[in-house]
């Protein structure tokens, strides 16, 4: 019984083993990785650009932005997409490796533009004099101030009023 959950969890590791074995040597075969971020941008945009792997300078183009040289070996550059690139139209953003090799990149312009102004600062809320102070009437505040009188005058009255004899 034990020698068959031995032979079960031996089988189980060497499959995985070998499903994980190909991936790994297609990395090591194919050093060059490039990736465009984000995919989709509006038209005068900045993405960024990703390149790892090669042995000389990459030199990235498309039709959209100014081609761009990302240094030896590896590194990030920013390109602009050109405000005229049409709305929701894929473009190809090739990556050429001096040494060597190139990938593609597809970059989907999406609809609507990005404002290149950025927004406003606020400030914070505009607040008035406020409602203590607001509409300062003289009359009103003297009739605040006798209800309040009239209020305090009466509470005194009767919490000193005397019970008579016949009340008891």
């Amino acid at each position: 019984m034990i020698a068959i959950r031995t032979a079960s969890a031996a089988a189980l590791g060497l499959t995985v083993l070998s499903l994980t074995a190909p991936s790994a040597a297609a990395k090591e075969s194919d050093p060059f990785q490039v990736s465009v971020s984000p995919t989709t941008i509006a038209a005068g945009g900045q993405v960024a650009l990703y390149a790892s792997g090669c042995n000389g300078d990459t030199t990235v183009s498309a039709g959209i932005f100014d081609s761009v040289t990302i240094g030896n070996g590896s590194g990030q550059r920013n390109a602009t997409v050109d405000w005229d690139a049409k709305q929701g139209a894929m473009y190809t953003v090739k990556f050429s490796c001096s040494g060597g090799g190139s990938r593609t990149v597809d970059l989907t312009i999406a609809s609507g533009r990005t404002d290149p102004t950025p927004p406003p600062v606020h400030h914070g809320v505009k607040a008035g004099i406020g409602g203590s102070l607001g509409g300062f009437d003289l009359h009103e505040i003297g009739l605040g101030a006798a209800l309040i009188a009239g209020a305090l005058g009466s509470a005194y009255y009767f919490s000193r009023r005397r019970t008579g004899d016949g009340d008891a």
